[in-house]
């Protein structure tokens, strides 16, 4: 069967693209969150994650259709995550240290950093 050509650069594909499953709650649900083709890659996923773009992670994939493959990406974002908020002191929201507790594969010693509430 042949494969008709791409209409996007192959250079613009050639790389791991992440993207993040989002739940919304019970009335709207889990969505794929609609992101910015410069916003996919590992490190800006990251920082929007830490800096609260995702309320409430679910699931992550990350994928290269260049080199057609694809996988969950969860766990190892979950320990990056936690690995990332030990070293620079960051503030997490409760959602995404349950998004760490329950998908990270590493054991991290130091406590994560919640925000506090009601402190004035």
């Amino acid at each position: 069967m042949r494969s008709s050509p791409s209409i996007v650069p192959a250079e613009r594909l050639d790389r791991d693209i992440y993207l993040v499953l989002e739940d919304f709650g019970a009335r709207a649900g889990c969505a794929w969150r609609e992101t910015d083709e410069a916003d996919t890659d590992l490190d800006i996923i990251l920082q929007n994650l830490l800096s609260g773009q995702y309320a409430y992670p679910v699931r992550i994939v990350s994928f290269n259709p260049v080199e057609a493959w694809s996988r969950d990406a969860t766990s190892d974002i979950a320990d990056a995550l936690a690995q990332r908020a030990a070293d620079i002191d960051a503030e997490i929201s409760s959602a995404l240290q349950d998004f760490i507790a329950a998908n990270a594969t590493k054991r991290f010693d130091m406590q994560l950093a919640l925000p506090l509430r009601g402190v004035t």
